[in-house]
């Protein structure tokens, strides 16, 4: 499509890298996605742009790839949510893609490239999952990103671009900022209610889930059960020296009932663990779909009843496919999930 702006991305750390260069494109095998999370798996896949293969010094390789910005959010937007979804979700997400890119482009949280493929930043998985849809959703809101207005006594107003934080399914009511990252609050990221993921149907998530992610049914409340020695095994993997687990205690909830701090009562010892991310992480053999749960032990077992999939905050992309599906265009949505923001042109 063609963009003033480069963005580099790292696909793949490996002992060695194995790829194939084309004519126009490369292949990169045995790719990892959904790293530490519960859809977690290697493909194969396929890349426009220049490859790097960077020889890191711990003897590993890194592949990195260079290409426009705008080419890359084609590949995001139909690697996060299926190319096949209404135009206006994603319309939505190539905002808020180009939003959230933008401003890790001017502040890199990698070493050597600005952004990596997998859900740690945007998934980025190449070629295979693009159709012109896409292309079109990014063409047609070139340069578009999400921009909030700071107003400070001493140092004036302020415009800048948002942090689009997004995730797969609120579970009813999406999350602020500090439940998931740091104890600060942004004012774009408030919780707002979500019916929409409640009342998507079947026939849209077929439509706008990639097959993966459609391996996932029951996203919008779950249940996950444990034995005393199942969960004794899982905690202390993460904490060793926990001993037999005596009680869960969520010691504090964000605004849509996500605990991002619980305390672990053990045998040997306590471990209060927080943020979200961790306690998902903590209860899991992988990864909670959520930190949005009830805990109830009884009869020598343990059952976490729960909601939502991801972190919550910011916009919920399943809700985002059903408000589009009813009719909301691509504003309207934004404006829902990032509360007083408007659309604006990025400076070139």
């Amino acid at each position: 499509m063609g963009a003033n702006r480069k963005i580099k991305i790292g696909i793949l750390t490996a002992p060695k890298i194995e790829y194939e260069q084309r004519a126009h494109t490369f292949l990169l095998k045995n790719v990892r996605i959904g790293i530490g999370f519960h859809w977690d798996r290697h493909e194969d896949q396929e890349f426009a742009g220049e490859l790097e293969i960077r020889n890191n010094p711990d003897g590993t390789q890194t592949a990195i790839n260079t290409i426009d910005l705008e080419d890359y959010l084609c590949s995001v937007i139909s690697s996060e949510m299926n190319a096949n979804s209404p135009m206006e979700l994603l319309k939505a997400h190539a905002v808020i893609s180009r939003s959230w890119a933008m401003r890790a482009m001017e502040h890199p949280n990698h070493e050597g490239y600005h952004v990596c493929a997998d859900d740690h930043c945007q998934r980025y998985e190449g070629l295979r999952r693009m159709n012109e849809r896409a292309v079109q959703a990014v063409r047609e809101t070139a340069g578009q990103v999400l921009i909030h207005v700071q107003r400070d006594k001493v140092q004036g107003t302020k415009e800048e671009i948002c942090d689009c934080r997004y995730y797969k399914c609120c579970g009813g009511k999406s999350e602020i900022w500090r439940t998931c990252w740091e104890n600060i609050d942004v004012p774009y990221i408030q919780s707002v209610e979500c019916p929409y993921c409640g009342r998507v149907s079947a026939k849209t998530l077929r439509l706008v889930l990639n097959d993966y992610d459609q391996d996932t049914k029951d996203f919008h409340d779950w249940q996950v059960t444990y034995t005393d020695d199942e969960l004794d095994e899982i905690v202390n993997a993460r904490y060793p020296g926990i001993g037999h687990v005596l009680a869960l205690e969520p010691l504090h909830r964000g605004a849509s009932g996500r605990i991002d701090s619980l305390r672990v009562v053990g045998s040997e010892r306590t471990e209060v663990i927080g943020k979200e991310l961790n306690i998902r992480y903590a209860l899991s053999r992988k990864c909670l779909y959520s930190s949005w749960f009830d805990v109830n032990h009884a009869d020598g077992r343990w059952t976490l009843t729960g909601h939502g999939w991801g972190h919550g905050a910011g916009l919920c992309q399943i809700g985002a496919a059903e408000m589009a599906e009813e009719g909301f265009n691509y504003e309207q949505i934004l404006a829902h999930y990032y509360v007083g923001t408007r659309i604006g042109i990025a400076a070139k």
